[in-house]
């Protein structure tokens, strides 16, 4: 069966917006997601790229560019005033579930996802996302045990490590095969490259 990969980090808006057209790039070309979390902020780090963010013209500009897609693909979207979120924690959570083989790793997914950008929760704050997570029926204190496990902290830095030896810098990143596409505005390319793949 035909798959991508998706390498995302939730405090990354690009991130979101892909992740709201996953389910349509595989109905449309019969792939499967492979969700891939890593740590944005290490890719940044390894790689010497930064969130466009922190450039005051281009952060003006690309937040208002997110809107735009945001109404096209008819997805709720707020920015979140507490951005830059901290999502070590949230992406260990992601990447502990998936080790499991939690059957609810999607649920978490779109827990934290709609946290942060549908309804602007503080993310950073340990309290407010124990509270996100229990609304979304999760057992908030079992799961952030699990998340500050040392093997889930070392999968996490392999996994962001991985990334960056396959030339991830940002977020979102998908892969077909051994071809590489950056943003989620970029999805259109993936899907002709998922409809060619045998």
């Amino acid at each position: 069966m035909k798959s991508f990969e998706f390498w995302f980090d939730f405090g990354s808006t690009a991130s979101y917006l892909a992740w709201t057209q996953l389910p349509a790039l595989e109905a449309a070309t019969g792939a499967t997601a492979v969700f891939k979390p890593m740590l944005l902020g290490g890719v940044f780090q390894a790689t010497g790229n930064q969130s466009p963010a922190n450039i005051p013209a281009k952060g003006k500009y690309i937040f208002a560019d997110f809107s735009r897609f945001a109404k096209r693909y008819g997805v709720e979207f707020n920015m979140n005033p507490w951005f830059p979120v901290n999502t070590l924690l949230l992406m260990r959570g992601a990447i502990a579930l998936q080790m499991k083989g939690d059957p609810r790793f999607k649920d978490y997914c779109r827990a934290v996802f709609n946290a942060i950008w549908v309804t602007s929760l503080n993310m950073n704050d340990t309290a407010v996302a124990s509270q996100a997570l229990v609304r979304a029926g999760f057992d908030a204190t079992a799961l952030i045990a699990l998340a500050s496990e040392q093997a889930t902290k070392d999968a996490l830095k392999a996994a962001t490590q991985t990334a960056v030896e396959r030339g991830v810098f940002g977020a979102p990143t998908f892969f077909v095969g051994d071809q590489m596409f950056w943003g989620q505005d970029r999805m259109d390319f993936v899907k002709e490259a998922l409809q060619k793949a045998r």
